[in-house]
């Protein structure tokens, strides 16, 4: 499990992609890199690796339900996942 710094410092990178991506946006139509460079680093959208909402763990992420893959199984064991059930053949 991520620790709650981990989480937190997720959510501010969050805001400030969110609260600069008109300005990034008008810089990069006209080409002004210098203009783009002087903007904080964690403005830029690359730099946000997606978490688990729940554990915030970064690798095994499944984009559909925004969750880790250890997740998603126990969730989906349990039931908590509408559709979702263990697949046997």
């Amino acid at each position: 499990m991520a620790t709650k710094a981990w989480k937190a410092r997720y959510k501010k990178r969050l805001e400030l992609v969110l609260k600069y991506a008109d300005i990034r946006k008008k810089l990069k139509e006209e080409k002004n890199y210098a203009g783009l460079a002087k903007l904080p680093r964690n403005s830029n959208p690359t730099r946000v690796a997606r978490r688990c909402e729940l554990t915030g763990r970064r690798r095994g992420y499944y984009r559909k339900f925004k969750i880790s893959r250890i997740m998603l199984r126990e969730l989906a064991h349990a039931g908590l996942i509408p559709g979702m059930r263990k697949s046997s053949w």
